[in-house]
């Protein structure tokens, strides 16, 4: 039950990541400044790669106990929110918007991290790494914010 249920949770999760390869970063986001911390663009994929593997193991351990409800709320909350991110901020090359979206994210996936706290330590633990880059995630993005004010307040229109 468990190789089934962690199928299921690693489509949803590369459903999410997807949005990566529909939605890339392009000219725009090059011409932006960064923060000095930013990762080279390999570490992306790489570090993404590992994190859905320890998601959608952390939502197949925690599917398969009772009262999970609350839990598995937060997984498909924060999945949802992390599938969001790319479109918004890459897409519609919306950087104000784009820190809300990874804020919400980083509060469900805390949130879940709590929530799968008492059902399941090392599923809550598998969310840790995930956390940690999102709170990278979210400092990339205040910092892009911060260093391209003007592109931020006006984003370029989006082709039609």
């Amino acid at each position: 039950m468990f190789w089934f249920l962690f199928c299921i949770f690693v489509a949803a999760c590369l459903a999410a990541g997807v949005t990566g390869g529909l939605f890339a970063p392009g000219p725009w986001y090059r011409s932006l400044d960064k923060p000095w911390f930013t990762p080279p663009d390999w570490v992306f994929p790489v570090t993404w790669m590992v994190l859905y593997i320890c998601i959608a193991t952390a939502g197949a351990r925690v599917a398969m106990l009772e009262n999970n409800g609350v839990a598995m709320a937060f997984w498909a909350l924060q999945i949802a929110f992390n599938g969001l991110w790319t479109p918004v901020f890459f897409g519609l090359k919306n950087i104000r918007l784009g820190m809300a979206i990874v804020s919400l994210l980083w509060l469900s996936v805390f949130c879940g991290i709590l929530a799968m706290w008492s059902l399941d330590v090392i599923a809550a633990l598998l969310f840790v790494p995930y956390l940690i880059w999102v709170t990278i995630a979210a400092a990339l993005n205040a910092g892009v914010w911060r260093l391209n004010p003007e592109v931020a307040r006006h984003p370029p229109p989006v082709p039609s």
